[in-house]
């Protein structure tokens, strides 16, 4: 090699582990088993920060001599440090509202959630109205004395609160249940008819047994807004800041730096966009906006919005969807679910409307997020796509997602790498789901295309890994661990492994991946020179420890920017 070339590479290697900085160092981490997830490894066994970046990596003693008078020093005993997790979707409003509301995801039965019920009603006038959310008949230990399809009858629940409207919305956020107040106050009856991309689950004399899947839940929804609108609008505003702030901590104490949002109103943006201004957030927000098209097309002017107070908010995504969810067979298949022959599920969204929001998206130079879950409606969405690239109408690097991406025909597959589209999947799904998923798809639809992470990664795709929270806890432990050994924690059930990611892959889908599909990898996702300091120390490394140590493994430090926003307690 010749000596100049040798010297230049020298002096670039040297880059990536240090930089010339006036600013003091604020803090200094030593004795670190240091991931840094970059794309080139860096040796390193301690971490720099000065003005919320990263200015430096290496040994113990180059780090230590950068020392002033104000440095905090944390020493990680040998433990595991990494770029902090980031969260690829999740809905942060509906997690912070999850922890003020009933919260059935840890419960196994219909009796026990009406035990939750009947005493939550003990304190409550009448008319209020009580909400909740979690539950999945399919997860229960037994089916209900009286039900339908699997689902509850209303009856119980009525005959428990009289007085107060009940919704309890399904674990997948596309089924929801009420009782009879609350179907009176929608006015639903045996006459009601189905709404397009939806249905109102009646037993076999058509009368509605409170169960409300995808666009039928919009009645109920309509009802609940209206008597929101009685009230006061800043003590509504007062219940909105405290879930955020339960969302934030919730988060936080799990070693989530970045919180990807899958579908904000106009109002929670506005609301979003202040906090980071008054350097309100303790983490970053990435937020995708999701309106219909008629409500989006005149005011998008001022978006994208980019790296408001100090990256700590942006909206950058547009969000929309073409089917619902496989437990509530909303998923839209191309061929008839196994467990209910002659029905394919619901396409949610007409294509012709995503196709108007796709345009915004386009016009607006912003990425398209679009939910797609059964191998029909990913179809549909790759060749909305295959007809932008075709046309070149968006760049060439869109980085489009599709949101969920958990049921692929196997021809379907190599697309999402042939397009440049991103399959922003839950790990943590796969696992929760098995259950069901050979019921409803067939063994051979669910072992070739089912949470297929090892075919996509293997066709060169990019996966971002999230939960979906609160569909599932937003613990990314539990995500990790399910991409890694496809296996329930509970009873071991394991889900067609040979789709498993391995350990590096999945640590780069929950950090750098995420960065990515976000187009912030210049920012964020890995431990680097100039990029922002948001990292995680582990108890455990992820990269060596056994299967089991991932799910004991404890969260010590978040660090956001440089400061500590978490220490676990001695």
């Amino acid at each position: 090699m010749h000596p100049f070339r040798c010297f230049f590479l020298f002096l670039g290697i040297f880059q990536l582990w240090s930089c010339e900085s006036s600013d003091p160092i604020s803090l200094i981490i030593t004795n670190g088993n240091i991931a840094t997830v970059a794309p080139q490894p860096i040796p390193a066994e301690a971490i720099a920060i000065s003005e919320g970046r990263i200015v430096a990596l290496g040994t113990n003693e180059e780090m230590l001599a950068r020392k002033g008078p104000e440095t905090k020093l944390i020493d990680a005993r040998g433990k595991f440090v990494m770029p902090g997790f980031i969260e690829g979707h999740g809905h942060f409003s509906m997690l912070g509202e999850s922890m003020i509301n009933l919260n059935f995801l840890n419960t196994d039965s219909w009796e026990e959630i009406l035990a939750m019920v009947a005493e939550k009603v003990q304190d409550l006038p009448p008319g209020v109205w009580i909400e909740g959310r979690g539950w999945h008949q399919e997860k229960w230990d037994s089916l209900p004395n009286r039900q339908w399809e699997g689902y509850p009858f209303h009856d119980e629940l009525s005959a428990l609160t009289p007085d107060n409207p009940v919704l309890l919305k399904h674990a997948s956020g596309h089924s929801s249940f009420a009782n009879a107040r609350a179907m009176q106050a929608a006015g639903i009856s045996s006459e009601t008819p189905d709404p397009t991309g939806g249905a109102i689950v009646r037993d076999n004399t058509g009368r509605p047994i409170g169960v409300f899947e995808e666009r039928a839940q919009d009645a109920i929804y309509r009802a609940l807004r209206d008597y929101e609108a009685q009230k006061d609008p800043a003590a509504l505003h007062q219940d909105w800041l405290r879930a955020i702030e339960l969302a934030q901590q919730e988060c936080l104490q799990k070693g989530i730096t970045t919180f990807q949002d899958a579908g904000s109103k106009f109002y929670e943006i506005e609301n979003y966009q202040h906090l980071a201004e008054q350097a309100q957030l303790r983490l970053r927000l990435w937020v995708m906006v999701r309106h219909s098209y008629e409500e989006m097309k005149d005011q998008l002017d001022r978006f994208p919005i980019l790296d408001v107070g100090n990256h700590f908010f942006s909206c950058r995504a547009i969000k929309t969807e073409v089917d619902g969810a496989l437990g509530s067979f909303g998923a839209w298949l191309l061929r008839p679910y196994a467990d209910k022959v002659h029905f394919v599920g619901q396409n949610t969204t007409e294509i012709s409307e995503v196709e108007r929001i796709a345009g915004l998206a386009q016009a607006r130079n912003m990425q398209l997020c679009i939910h797609a879950i059964g191998d029909r409606a990913n179809r549909e969405v790759l060749d909305i796509i295959q007809t932008k690239v075709d046309q070149k109408t968006i760049p060439e690097d869109h980085r489009w997602r599709i949101e969920h991406a958990q049921h692929l025909h196997p021809r379907d597959i190599p697309r999402f790498n042939e397009l440049g589209v991103i399959a922003s999947m839950q790990g943590v799904h796969c696992t929760s789901d098995a259950p069901f998923v050979v019921d409803r798809l067939g063994v051979e639809r669910a072992a070739k295309g089912a949470y297929a992470w090892r075919s996509l990664l293997d066709s060169g795709a990019q996966i971002a890994n999230v939960t979906d929270a609160p569909v599932e806890d937003v613990d990314p432990l539990r995500s990790f661990y399910a991409s890694v050994t496809r296996k329930r924690a509970d009873n071991g059930l394991e889900f067609f492994t040979k789709q498993k990611m391995t350990r590096a892959e999945a640590l780069h889908s929950y950090t750098l991946g995420n960065a990515y599909a976000g187009f912030e990898e210049a920012l964020k996702g890995s431990l680097e020179v100039g990029k922002l300091a948001d990292i995680v120390i582990l108890s455990n490394d992820l990269l060596t420890c056994t299967d089991e140590e991932i799910l004991t493994a404890k969260v010590l430090y978040t660090i956001v920017g440089g400061r500590i926003e978490y220490q676990a307690e001695e």
